[in-house]
Formats: C-alpha cells, sequence, structure tokens
C-alpha cells in the first residue's frame, strides 16, 4: 500500500491561499481518480479540489473554515501501489517565516519608532508596496527600515495588508517589555486614536443578517478599491438604433444555425475591444510609480451568480474574436457563473471591466474601478426615446433607441481627455453599426 498527499493546486496567478468551505469525502471513504475530494474559496471564486489518484482517504489535516496556502498537503489517499508516501507536484514553496530574526526587527525597530518622526515610506525597485500598505504605514508611524523588514506572505514576497496589520499587532504587545528596558523617552507623541464607528443600534423587530463569505469580500474590495483609485466620471450617450433593428432581424437565424442567443453584450465588448486598441493607454495597471501597458486585452464582464453576488468573469484576447465566437464565450461564461461552476483561471488576468447596469433597469451607473484595472464602463439601459434625427433635407423628430455609457477611471493615470474620448470611440463604433452585416 502507498500513501499520496493530496495538496492544494494553484489556482491562478495572484491566488495564495484558500478556505476550506466543506469536506465531500470522509476519513475511510473510496475515491476515483478525478472525484473531488473537498470544496474550497478563493477571494475569487469557489471551486473543488479533485483527486489525482484512487484509493481511500485515510487522513484529512485540515478542517472546515481553515486556509490553507497552495502546495500545502491537505489530505493523505491511500493507494493500492507500493511505496511510500507520494508527494503531488508542489506548485510553489510555502514561504517560512524566521520567528527570531523577525522578533529581533520588530523589537529594535520599535524602539526606533518612539525616538524620531517617521519619514513617509515609498516603494523600490527591490521591494513593492501597494497604496494601502503605504497609508497603513503612514497612519502607524511605520519606518521605511521597519516596513523593509516586514516578511511578506503576497505575490513575489509582497507586504500585504494582513502583514502589516500582523506586524503592528506584535509590535503593541511588545511594546511594554520594551518600555522596560528602555524607559519611556520625554518627548514621545501621543498617539491618537481614531474614532470609533457609531454603533448600529438595532431595535427587537429589526432582522440581524451574517454578511456572506462573498459578501464580505466583496465589501473589502469595493472600500479598498476606493481608498486606491482616485475615481471620475465620464458620461455619453449613444444611438443604438441600427444596432437593435439589425439584431432583431438576425437573431433567429443566429440561434438556429449556432445554437446561441445573440444578446447586445458581445456586441458592446466587440466595440470595447475595437476603442482599446485605439487607446491602449486605458489598458493599463499601476505598479508603484510606474505603469504596466498590457500587451492582451482581456475584458472582464460583471455576470450574476446563483446566490445573486457579482462575480467578474474574464474573456481573454477579446480583440482576437469574431462576433460569434464572442457570443459564444459571452453565453458560457455567464451560463457557469449562474451555476457557480466558473474555475480560477476564468477570472484572472483581466485588463478591463464592462458593467451592464441597465440588466437592472438603470440608465447609467457609477461603477468602481476593479483592481488592479485603472477604468470600468457601465452599459446603461437601451431605451425608446423621441430625438431629433438630422438629415440632408433637414432635421427632425423621431423615434430612436439610445443608452448611456458611464466610464469611471482613476485620475491618478487617466485624465479628463483620454477617458472622454475612449468613451467617444465606444460611442462612434456602436452608431457606425453596419445594418447590412453578415454573421
Amino acid at each position: 500500500m502507498a500513501k499520496f498527499e493530496l495538496t492544494l493546486p494553484k489556482m491562478g496567478e495572484s491566488v495564495a491561499e484558500a478556505t476550506i468551505t466543506s469536506w465531500l469525502k470522509e476519513v475511510g471513504d473510496t475515491i476515483e481518480a478525478d472525484e473531488a475530494v473537498l470544496e474550497i474559496a478563493t477571494d475569487k471564486v469557489d471551486s473543488e479540489v479533485p483527486s489525482e489518484v484512487t484509493g481511500v482517504l485515510v487522513e484529512k489535516l485540515f478542517n472546515v473554515d481553515d486556509v490553507v496556502q497552495v502546495g500545502q498537503v491537505i489530505a493523505i489517499i491511500e493507494t493500492d501501489a507500493q511505496g511510500s508516501v507520494e508527494a503531488a507536484p508542489k506548485t510553489e514553496p510555502v514561504k517560512q517565516v524566521v520567528a527570531e530574526q523577525v522578533a529581533v526587527a520588530q523589537v529594535s525597530q520599535a524602539v526606533e519608532t518612539t525616538k524620531e518622526t517617521v519619514a513617509a515610506v515609498s516603494s523600490s525597485e527591490d521591494r513593492f508596496y501597494s497604496p494601502l500598505v503605504k497609508n497603513i504605514a503612514k497612519q502607524e508611524g511605520v519606518s521605511q527600515t521597519e516596513l523593509d523588514a516586514i516578511s511578506g506572505t503576497g505575490k513575489d514576497g509582497r507586504v500585504t495588508k494582513n502583514d502589516i496589520l500582523a506586524h503592528l499587532e506584535s509590535r503593541r504587545s511588545a511594546a511594554p517589555q520594551i518600555a522596560k528596558m528602555v524607559g519611556t523617552p520625554k518627548a514621545a507623541p501621543a498617539k491618537t486614536e481614531k474614532p470609533a464607528a457609531a454603533p448600529v443600534m438595532a431595535s427587537g423587530d429589526d432582522e440581524i443578517i451574517e454578511m456572506t463569505r462573498m459578501g464580505k469580500i466583496i465589501a473589502h474590495h469595493m472600500v479598498e478599491s476606493v481608498q486606491t483609485s482616485a475615481h471620475v466620471q465620464s458620461f455619453i450617450e449613444a444611438d443604438v438604433t441600427k444596432i437593435w433593428n439589425w439584431r432583431n432581424k438576425v437573431k433567429d437565424a443566429f440561434a438556429k444555425r449556432e445554437g446561441e442567443n445573440l444578446t447586445f453584450t458581445p456586441i458592446f465588448m466587440e466595440a470595447v475591444a475595437k476603442a482599446i486598441r485605439d487607446f491602449p493607454m486605458i489598458n493599463i495597471s499601476i505598479q508603484g510609480d510606474t505603469i504596466v501597458k498590457k500587451k492582451h486585452i482581456n475584458l472582464g464582464m460583471a455576470a450574476a451568480l446563483g446566490d445573486g453576488n457579482l462575480i467578474v468573469p474574464v474573456i481573454k484576447d477579446a480583440d482576437q474574436l469574431n462576433l460569434v465566437g464572442m457570443t459564444k464565450k459571452v453565453n458560457d461564461l455567464a451560463n457557469r457563473a449562474r451555476l457557480n461552476q466558473l474555475k480560477p483561471d476564468d477570472i484572472q488576468g483581466g485588463t478591463y471591466t464592462v458593467t451592464n447596469v441597465g440588466t437592472f433597469g438603470s440608465i447609467m451607473g457609477t461603477p468602481i474601478i476593479n483592481q488592479p484595472q485603472v477604468a470600468i464602463l457601465a452599459l446603461g439601459a437601451i431605451r425608446k426615446v423621441p430625438a431629433v434625427v438630422e438629415t440632408p433635407e433637414g432635421d427632425f423628430i423621431g423615434i430612436r433607441y439610445k443608452m448611456f455609457l458611464s466610464h469611471s477611471y482613476d485620475h491618478r493615470v487617466v485624465n479628463g481627455a483620454l477617458g472622454g474620448q475612449f468613451v467617444k470611440a465606444v460611442k462612434d463604433y456602436l452608431e457606425a453599426w453596419d445594418s447590412n452585416r453578415e454573421i
């Protein structure tokens, strides 16, 4: 008999850990190869972990709600093969923290921060710090050298929010002992505590509802995005009468031939992809004081999950797809999102996001940027409205199908000219639709 180590597989470029939400197998259960053993949740998507071998589950190393790092062994499966414990290929080694070195660094740096004024921290070629981490460091009086000494658990060793908060907690715990060793400086400034949030009073008739795990993640990401990016918006109205009439003309034949429903979403995605090719500086991210210009145009599209929350699956290389390919990709991602069947790779690598607020009847919206992107486009509801129609014979009032496009962008790197020109380009592509187009 041999034993096989089931490890947490790599689930995407930026996913380093996952939470176990449920075990689908118990100790003693027989497991077939490729059969799901447990369910996990990341800050991106829920997924299942299958077994790579056939055997019997003999040991579970973690419980429900435990957080597991990528590459860690989570279960032992006994197989019929001869040999010792077989380890699944490790995707990435989990970084180990040398406790003694960290403790020394924390004590020494805590002493120094009581003696001198802390300067503003910054990123370097060797160490990148997000704006959120910089803000926390500034508010808590963390010096540059102290921040550089923190061991990061993020991608490429980056210091995450949790890393710096854990360091601050350790520093506070060590403060009484440090004070006994070095004494309290006479000129030590009093620390100003942040005002506590006003308590919410619930009466006996109110219902208390616990936020879902996904809801908590979304709330955190939204707040972090607003704290990171300088949001501004540009709005424009597009006449989509040609698209409305063309779709009505071809949708039945398209569904019969392709077995797919032709919605407006792939048409809009095609226009957005073309506009990004015209204005590639919309397709960027910020890394410290540098700009990363993305080579691929990967469009995220906000889609509804089965529980009503939203997720953003990604259409990879959207500018390389024709309308048929775009339609099939949009429908596939939307359907799997509703069924909670998206895979981690389906939501990785987005460079620009489109959300359709018109689905809910809204004529426009001011969406929050999906970090680390720098812009997001909201599509309003298509409305039948009276409008001035210009013709060579003169102007007249006619019935037109129109919609608002709302463009939110990060004013740190996207100025009003670029933000406005981009959304104007999307409008122009939509209004220039070929009514005789064949697909």
